[in-house]
């Protein structure tokens, strides 16, 4: 009997819970700066987020996953899966003027796990804001505006892989603002991070290479020579037209003193 009596207690108190479940700690979180009037470097923000109740913090992410046929020299391998990329989002407002913002890349399932963009903005202005931490260099349209979602095709431009290193990203920090006029905007990014190895050219490729930069994992430690990457970027915007930018990544690659011994 004292059995069936802490069962019936037990079942009372699981409905009670249950009814007091809030249905709305996740609330879908707007975006202010809407698409027609953003620019590829505000596609860091420009993202799908669910708001944790009434906490500042903010998650959201998107999975690539595609079939493939394969057909080698008339040759054909059958059908295969690929779990292409899963990405987690996470972000929050620290403060009015202080945002944090996170993107962490789960690559052919978990062959490979990168952080691409883990940065605390400090936005004084529109035209000058502070950004610190692993920042996605502005070389190309497609190395800040690549979410798969949001393109038509499932695999990425040749242009932004082959010929830039999409996607590349580096621990730094620099400055960052955009300008409104009318029906224009412009925008200009600047930033110093750790800076290329001898990888650039010496690589499977045989060749000067950017996207085999890619393959220096430690510069999220350290830079290979002290000698700091700049990469900056000026863009203009046309609200009815689209964009136009122009961009510059260099800086110095082969590692020329050791311990304050100049090499030769």
């Amino acid at each position: 009997m004292k059995k069936y009596q802490l069962l019936s207690v037990l079942l009372v108190f699981c409905q009670f819970v249950y009814a007091q479940t809030d249905t709305t700690i996740f609330r879908r979180k707007v975006v202010l700066d809407s698409a027609q009037n953003g620019m590829n470097m505000d596609a860091v923000y420009n993202r799908p987020f669910l708001q944790i109740g009434r906490t500042p913090l903010g998650i959201g992410g998107y999975a690539e996953m595609n079939t493939n046929y394969a057909v080698t020299d008339g040759k054909g391998e059958g059908f295969s899966f690929q779990m292409r990329r899963m990405t987690l989002f996470l972000g929050g407002s620290l403060h009015r003027k202080i945002k944090f913002m996170s993107e962490i890349e789960f690559e052919d399932g978990t062959k490979e796990i990168n952080i691409e963009f883990a940065a605390l903005d400090f936005q004084f202005n529109n035209l000058v804001n502070f950004r610190a931490g692993i920042i996605m260099n502005p070389i190309g349209a497609f190395n800040q505006n690549h979410d798969g979602p949001k393109w038509e095709f499932s695999d990425r431009p040749i242009s932004a892989t082959q010929m830039l290193p999409a996607t590349f990203s580096n621990v730094g920090m620099g400055f960052y603002g955009k300008k409104y006029a009318k029906q224009w905007v412009f925008a200009y990014e600047a930033y110093l991070t750790n800076g290329f190895d001898d990888t650039i050219i010496d690589n499977q490729a045989s060749r000067t290479s950017l996207p085999a930069a890619k393959a220096n994992k430690n510069r999220f430690e350290e830079s290979s020579n002290g000698q700091p990457l700049f990469t900056g970027k000026i863009a203009i915007r046309n609200r009815k037209i689209g964009e136009l930018g122009l961009s510059y990544m260099g800086g110095v690659y082969n590692k020329f003193q050791d311990d304050g011994m100049v090499l030769f």
